[in-house]
């Protein structure tokens, strides 16, 4: 005979493992499947009249299996024909500065891909005058944050 307790158990991991699977479909991005493989594998036990600990530590061990192990791999082969963004394909980029880059009177401007890019220094003190070759270390906001360009 079920008792009523273990019942709520079952409907508690059911519950636990449609909304973990819901959160997975919604946000696509491996983030709660792992732990929806171990509300299964807790309700699988539960089924079975394994008791309520067991079921717990089950749930903890194979979310944490599944996580461990399978993550690294799917998100290598998920990733793998991710193609970068305009702006992540920018940085790194030696470009010719249009405009005068001086943080303190907070001018600069260069011409990227035929974009127009506000460009500020990586540091402050430093100004790059137009037809200055610099690079591209980081994007902030709109704005393009250069060092002057050094072979290297």
């Amino acid at each position: 005979m079920i008792d009523i307790k273990d019942s709520y158990i079952t409907i508690a991991w059911l519950i636990l493992l449609i909304v973990l699977l819901i959160i997975e479909i919604i946000t696509v991005g491996l983030t709660s499947i792992w732990a929806a493989g171990g509300a299964l594998a807790a309700l699988i036990l539960n089924l079975l009249n394994v008791s309520v600990v067991w079921q717990v530590v089950v749930f903890f061990v194979v979310t944490f299996v599944l996580l461990y192990f399978t993550r690294p791999f799917a998100v290598k082969f998920i990733n793998a024909k991710r193609e970068k963004t305009n702006y992540e394909g920018i940085i790194g980029k030696t470009i010719r500065i249009a405009d005068r880059v001086d943080n303190m009177s907070q001018t600069g401007r260069a011409v990227v891909n035929g974009q127009e890019w506000t460009v500020r220094a990586e540091k402050d003190e430093d100004i790059l005058e137009p037809g200055t070759i610099a690079k591209v270390v980081n994007i902030t906001g709109v704005k393009l944050i250069v060092k002057k360009y050094e072979e290297e």
